[in-house]
């Protein structure tokens, strides 16, 4: 059997962390055992579905590498289909006309809270003649549930489980305008899509035992079912913005790689070993559905972070210029050829210290800022009076230098600390102070190298005549 599996999202939201791992695991899934992975965008609710959440959910898949292998289906456009399936239910008898009003509705619910019973439509019309119905009542369809014995589940990942019939009603099919419910389209679109394996969270496990009602009422074989637990906070609340749920392009926009996100979504939920740093094709050879816990998944941005610093220090530094360029020039950096090559060149060591692209690109900016280059405040109590003359004095060892190079740089550098007979640091602080506007930064002399030494012996000069502005304080 060639697997087939789907990510059904209801575009009434943008995608959130929870839908996008359901996505990863049905993508990981299809992909390694040979299948297809296909999607879906279950937009029947048609008050609340938008063009901006649709567009958002494909945006979203997309940044993520979650690509369907055939375009998208629409649900709201095969409603026809789903509602030839429930009039033939209807005339095969599996199902019955319901010409229950919202009022009685509303009377039956009211006496079943009062009683203490669960509330279920209690079958009123389940085996009376339709010529009983009352005048101007626009009928629903129902499906003719078995009332008796059980319904069961063997869910690849929760295990076998087992709801009495009498615990469930019967469904609404086809509502009264015409329209078909939910139920109805999820179990039509599944069987007409082929889909052998529905993984999706457990927060669907009950809808599945009617649905199974509803695939056995149709004739149609069953899919296997995989229930994945659900996301918690790091508390182990129910996750919410607070704890990180937020929209997958927000994590974009927060400076995440999508191999992090990928990364760390695998691991909510899924465990092969004490593996944690597992690469795209990695996931793809071991990912399989005994390897899915029972256990809601806590989320957990530290985690995250850390995951995301891993990734960020193995990318090749050309990708990361290009992530970050359009973030300096949102901070009103014009960077021109110059300033690009010392990005790519000094990226190695930007990028070991950060853990996110909007760090690196705040921590990058000094290479592209144009002089006099502003400081902070640490950086401006360091270049004091003394250390400006520290620093003036350091530019003619620094221009004589024959090979701006890091080894020649820290000599030359040190020499002249001996020389003015100043620990090394007394010279160093301010030098790093005078190139970078800040006191931390990657190593001095390769900042040195990859600013050049035109650049290096202006920015040095800058600062020994104090022309350097404050900077503006980061949020």
């Amino acid at each position: 059997m060639s697997v087939v599996v789907r990510f059904a999202p209801s575009p009434t939201g943008y995608l959130h962390i929870g839908g996008a791992r359901t996505a990863l695991f049905n993508w990981l899934f299809a992909r390694h055992h040979g299948g297809r992975y296909l999607l879906r965008i279950e937009d029947t609710d048609r008050l609340r579905s938008t063009k901006e959440a649709i567009d958002a959910i494909f945006d979203g898949l997309s940044w993520l590498g979650l690509t369907p292998d055939e375009p998208p289906v629409f649900q709201f456009e095969r409603a026809p289909r789903h509602a030839e399936v429930a009039r033939r239910l209807l005339e095969e008898g599996k199902a019955y006309y319901c010409y229950a009003t919202p009022e009685e509705l509303e009377a039956m619910r009211a006496e079943q809270r009062a009683k203490g019973l669960p509330m279920r439509y209690d079958g009123r019309w389940r085996d009376r003649d339709p010529r009983e119905a009352p005048p101007g009542i626009p009928p629903v369809i129902r499906l003719k549930a078995p009332q008796a014995g059980e319904t069961e589940l063997e869910d690849l990942v929760q295990g076998e489980i087992k709801v009495a019939n009498e615990q469930l009603d019967d469904m609404v099919l086809l509502r009264a305008d015409g329209t078909p419910t939910y139920m109805l389209s999820v179990v039509v679109d599944d069987i007409d899509m082929g889909i052998t394996h529905v993984i999706r969270g457990h927060d669907h496990l009950t809808n599945t035992f009617r649905q199974i009602q509803l695939y056995n009422a149709i004739g149609a074989p069953l899919p296997r079912f995989a229930h994945i637990p659900l996301i918690h906070g790091a508390d182990g609340a129910k996750l919410s913005k607070r704890h990180g749920a937020l929209s997958v392009t927000e994590y974009r926009e927060m400076g995440f790689l999508p191999e992090a996100m990928r990364n760390y979504l695998l691991r909510l939920g899924w465990g092969h070993g004490d593996a944690e740093i597992i690469s795209t094709e990695q996931a793809i050879e071991w990912f399989d559905l005994d390897g899915v816990g029972r256990s809601p998944a806590r989320f957990d941005m530290a985690k995250l972070l850390s995951l995301n610093a891993h990734y960020l220090r193995e990318a090749e530094d050309e990708r990361l210029v290009l992530l970050i360029r359009p973030r300096l020039e949102a901070m009103g950096f014009a960077l021109d050829e110059t300033a690009l090559r010392r990005l790519e060149r000094g990226m190695n060591g930007l990028k070991q210290r950060a853990r996110t692209l909007v760090e690196l690109a705040e921590s990058a900016a000094f290479y592209v800022r144009p002089r006099p280059l502003p400081v902070d405040e640490k950086a401006r109590k360091v270049l004091d009076e003394a250390a400006r003359r520290t620093l003036a004095a350091l530019m003619q060892p620094l221009a004589a230098v024959p090979d701006w190079q890091e080894t020649t740089l820290e000599n030359v550098t040190r020499a002249q600390a001996d020389l003015m007979g100043i620990g090394f640091g007394k010279l160093a602080q301010p030098l790093r102070a005078a190139l970078t506007g800040s006191t931390v930064s990657p190593g001095l002399f390769e900042v040195m190298a990859v600013l050049g030494r035109a650049e290096v012996l202006a920015r040095i000069e800058d600062a020994a005549t104090g022309r350097n502005p404050a900077a503006v304080p980061s949020r």
